[in-house]
């Protein structure tokens, strides 16, 4: 199984023979407003092109929308993405966003979703703190993570755009990942966050799951997400978990 690293959330990962595209991101460098922050910097979103060509992330064969803010489901990725490709997401409320769009075969996980023999099944998170969920409310919106199981193939846990609550832990008990996919870079809207885990949510992930590997990703292509892939390595390393953990540029292939 191998994983490609896009950019930000978005990654390819290729299993059971087949490609599932997740959380594309497909836009142009500085296609649209940075988020007003004091944690960041003020450019615009994203920070960074693709250096993945897009052509290559035109034809998967499922699409996962982990919850549809634009860095995770973009104008570019509505635009570009073939309409009759299977779009899995979390309620009613994306998949009418999607087909909006024109998407024909958008399904809700409700329950557990086989795509030619790859399980995917819905977990649970918060997109936010306590107090960036009092602040900003209906904004950040509900969200949810993803595990990936194909039999022979390593189990992976995208835990999506979720702080550290109880639904990682009983995720990680649950479905015993051999990878878990974690969105590390904080996130804060003006001097409110964190939105997502941080470096140090990679320490506790590892302390609740030491045997799987863990890639710490959505670093390094928004302004509202100060962490940096040098923090989380840094942090890694003090602990003596370095080996365990990967910490991928853009475009990096995994294998597992």
């Amino acid at each position: 199984m191998e994983m490609t690293h896009v950019r930000n959330a978005t990654a390819v990962l290729r299993v059971g023979g087949k490609t599932v595209l997740v959380d594309p991101m497909l836009g142009a460098r500085g296609s649209r407003e940075g988020v007003p922050n004091t944690r960041g910097g003020t450019e615009r979103n994203p920070l960074v092109d693709l250096v993945v060509p897009l052509a290559d992330l035109l034809s998967p064969d499922v699409v996962v929308v982990t919850h549809t803010h634009s860095d995770h489901w973009d104008a570019a990725a509505a635009s570009l993405l073939p309409r009759g490709v299977p779009v899995l997401v979390q309620h009613a409320a994306d998949a009418g966003a999607i087909a909006k769009e024109g998407f024909t075969d958008v399904r809700v996980l409700d329950e557990p979703v086989t795509v030619d023999g790859t399980v995917f099944i819905r977990t649970g998170g918060r997109h936010g703190s306590e107090e960036a969920m009092e602040a900003i409310g209906e904004e950040l919106g509900q969200v949810m993570g993803v595990v990936v199981s194909h039999p022979g193939e390593p189990v992976v846990y995208f835990a999506g755009d979720t702080v550290l609550t109880d639904d990682v832990p009983a995720a990680l008990e649950r479905h015993d990942p051999d990878v878990v996919v974690l969105n590390t870079g904080e996130g804060w809207i003006g001097s409110v966050g964190p939105l997502i885990m941080g470096a140090r949510d990679v320490v506790e992930v590892h302390r609740l799951a030491p045997r799987a590997r863990i890639v710490a990703v959505h670093l390094e292509a928004l302004n509202h997400c100060p962490v940096t892939r040098a923090d989380v390595r840094s942090l890694v390393a003090a602990h003596g978990i370095a080996d365990r953990v990967l910490v991928p540029e853009d475009g990096e292939v995994l294998a597992f």
